[in-house]
């Protein structure tokens, strides 16, 4: 059911507090914590609280949830002091979405070369 926590969810467990993570900002309906496989000097995702499978799913069925998880990725810019930033929702198994959760990625304070990877 959309957007309801997942037994098998990695990222469900880091919102019930039942796997650590190294949480920068939390709101009502988000948490941004650093990747523990950082692809740059500054790597957080922002997931939203609520599951959803990915960010298509995520925003077809919260709306207002996809905008609080852009609005939380500026505000860890902001936090993190970076001038510039890439934010990248990863889709499906061949765009690289590993974990079944919507999730966006911050990355940034290096160069990021376009086009990515």
């Amino acid at each position: 059911m959309p957007g309801e926590p997942q037994d098998d969810c990695l990222f469900c467990k880091i919102v019930a507090g039942t796997i650590p993570a190294t949480i920068v900002r939390e709101t009502e309906t988000t948490i941004a914590f650093r990747d523990i496989n950082p692809q740059a000097p500054t790597h957080v995702l922002v997931i939203p609280k609520a599951h959803h499978v990915d960010a298509a799913a995520l925003a077809a069925e919260a709306p207002q949830l996809a905008a609080d998880v852009l609005r939380e990725t500026r505000a860890v810019a902001d936090d993190e002091k970076l001038e510039s930033y890439r934010t990248i929702f990863n889709t499906g198994s061949g765009a690289g979405q590993t974990v079944w959760h919507a999730h966006a990625h911050v990355l940034g304070g290096r160069g990021l070369q376009w086009p990515p990877g």
